[in-house]
This record gives structure tokens, C-alpha cells and sequence, in this order.
């Protein structure tokens, strides 16, 4: 393992990554995870493999008053393999605690009672502007957008804003929220805003999980492939 700077583009990238990932295990519509500075950082060339980034920083729940936690991640980024995910490992110092139940239960219950399954588009709107009752929506689809991040990330991307386009619940007889979002992902080295759609089932107590995702045509104006 060489040491690199910790404040330069490929560690703050690596780390962004391991971010995003765990905003997909660890997030939802009352948690999400914000990256603090990269405190050391240090990377290795696998022959026939890739690169490979060991860094610590540390995370704070942007939406609710926590202290930062620390974290260790290793991001392996597969330079034979293009199309494969990295591989991200983590390890929290402070075990996380269950502190967003009631919140989580109260939107769970509000989506599950509604007359007519949920439909909304263009979250932020124009203004940046999100209505309190459309927070939960927004904030579980950039959980799911990390998810997406962290699949198509290579050690020349940075995906970082993402924008709802339309948003659908589908009614289901069983337990679980299902909402299919239509995404636009901001790619900040080629400052593209990626089209994505990604298909999400969640409840309070398994969290969340991504039912399908899929890039789109970048021109794609009606949302179909």
C-alpha cells in the first residue's frame, strides 16, 4: 500500500463511492449519510485485478442531529473488468443505532394508507424547493440512487446530485413499498445528467433493496427505451 494525499481527486472519489454504498444499506427515508473530509488515505495495484483504496474519513447523518461516525472502507476498483461494480467494504466505529423508527413508521403508514398510490414528479422543483410530505419520497431516492452510483462507478467517474423526474407507487398486497423512480444523475467529471430508472421495495424493518435499475439513453425524452 503506497500513501496518497487524502484531499486529492482519487481518494475523495473512493470515498465517495463507499458513501454511496452505504447510503444503499444504511440509508432510507429518514437517514442519509454525508461524507466528511478523508482523513488517510492509501492505494494498491492488484496485478490482474485493479486498484485498490483504504481510507478513513468519517460520516454524518445529514437529516438528523448524530455525531459523525467514523468509518474504514476499501474500494477495489476492477481495472480488468469495466462493467463490474467495485467492491466496497466498511467498518463503522460507533454502532448504528435504530433512532429514526418512529419517523420511519409514521411515513410507512402514511404511504400505505393513501386512497390512490403515489404520483409526483420534478422533486426538487425548479426552485430546489422539496414540500415536507415529499421528503421521505426524495430522500429514500437518493438511498437508491447510491446504489446506482456505486454500479457504474470506475476511477473516472463522480456521480453526485440526483433529480426525480417522476415517481410511482405500485400497489402491492403484501407488506412492502414498492416506488419506481425516473431519475436524471448528475456525472460531474463529464457533467452529464444521467438518466436512470430504478425500482425499489422498502419497509421499516428490512430497509431497503433495489428490485431492478437500469441506465437509460441519455436523449430520452418520454422515458421508455
Amino acid at each position: 500500500m503506497e500513501s496518497i494525499n487524502p484531499s486529492h481527486y482519487p481518494a475523495s472519489r473512493a470515498a465517495g463511492v463507499a458513501v454511496d454504498y452505504i447510503n444503499y444499506k444504511l440509508g432510507g427515508p429518514n437517514r442519509l449519510f454525508e461524507q466528511q473530509p478523508v482523513t488517510s488515505a492509501s492505494k494498491e495495484s492488484i496485478a490482474g485485478v485493479g486498484n485498490k483504496y483504504r481510507l478513513t474519513f468519517a460520516i454524518k447523518d445529514s437529516l438528523n442531529e448524530q455525531s459523525p461516525i467514523t468509518c474504514t472502507a476499501e474500494v477495489i476498483y476492477y481495472t480488468s473488468d469495466q462493467h463490474k461494480p467495485p467492491k466496497v467494504t466498511f467498518t463503522l466505529q460507533t454502532a448504528l443505532q435504530n433512532y429514526t423508527a418512529a419517523k420511519d413508521k409514521e411515513f410507512y403508514n402514511r404511504m400505505k394508507n393513501l386512497s390512490e398510490p403515489l404520483v409526483a414528479d420534478n422533486i426538487p422543483d425548479n426552485y430546489g424547493n422539496v414540500t415536507p410530505d415529499m421528503e421521505p419520497v426524495w430522500h429514500l431516492a437518493l438511498a437508491a440512487a447510491g446504489y446506482a452510483k456505486w454500479q457504474y462507478s470506475t476511477e473516472g467517474t463522480f456521480f453526485r446530485m440526483a433529480v426525480i423526474k417522476e415517481v410511482k407507487q405500485l400497489k402491492r398486497q403484501d407488506h412492502i413499498l414498492e416506488f419506481h423512480y425516473d431519475m436524471l444523475i448528475h456525472e460531474m467529471v463529464s457533467q452529464e445528467m444521467v438518466p436512470w430508472r430504478i425500482e425499489t421495495l422498502w419497509d421499516p424493518a428490512e430497509g431497503l433493496k433495489i428490485q431492478h435499475q437500469q441506465k437509460l439513453p441519455k436523449h430520452n425524452p418520454d422515458g421508455n427505451n
